[in-house]
């Protein structure tokens, strides 16, 4: 058997993997969430806010998940998966939120790499159910959740923001 060139040994090494965020990753996820925040007219970037909320997840497995997609070098993207009980459906279901891959690193798979392994996870663990909220002014977005099997819900999201009220 002949051995693989030191050249085609790092690319292998260095091919993107998806795989568990862990506690580690709190910098890298962090950053990856400003990002989003501010492509967002709905929130703004809140560094120790988004760090807080990424950190309850990561120390919190029994109500979500964060999965990367990294190479050797970098988080290029990543998904939080939280978890709830619907009656409707009656069993657990996940709210998918934070879907982003790098802006350098879009359009080469990443995103249907990370969104093949939360429905394999959902899957695995006999959830009934992922809903994800997407921005409505970003088409793109919006096509790439349809091509991955997300359908429009009858369903209007509203909000009411506790805290800071005065």
């Amino acid at each position: 058997m002949s051995q693989g060139s030191p050249a085609s040994t790092v690319a292998v090494a260095n091919q993107p993997k998806v795989e568990a965020a862990t506690i580690e990753d709190l910098p890298g996820l962090t950053d990856l969430v400003m990002e989003l925040m501010a492509l967002s007219d709905d929130f703004t970037p809140d560094h120790d806010a988004q760090e807080r909320g990424l950190a309850l997840i990561l120390e919190q497995p029994s109500r979500g998940r964060i999965f990367v997609v990294r190479n050797d070098t970098r988080i290029i993207g990543m998904v939080n998966l939280l978890f709830t009980i619907s009656t409707a459906m009656g069993g657990f279901v996940v709210l998918m939120e934070d879907v982003i891959v790098h802006p350098s690193h879009r359009g080469q798979g990443y995103g249907t790499m990370l969104l093949d392994k939360v429905i394999e996870f959902a899957r695995q663990k006999d959830f009934k159910r992922i809903t994800l909220l997407t921005d409505k002014i970003s088409a793109e977005s919006q096509n790439f959740f349809k091509k991955n099997g997300f359908e429009y819900s009858h369903m209007i999201p509203m909000r009411r923001i506790i805290g800071g009220d005065t």
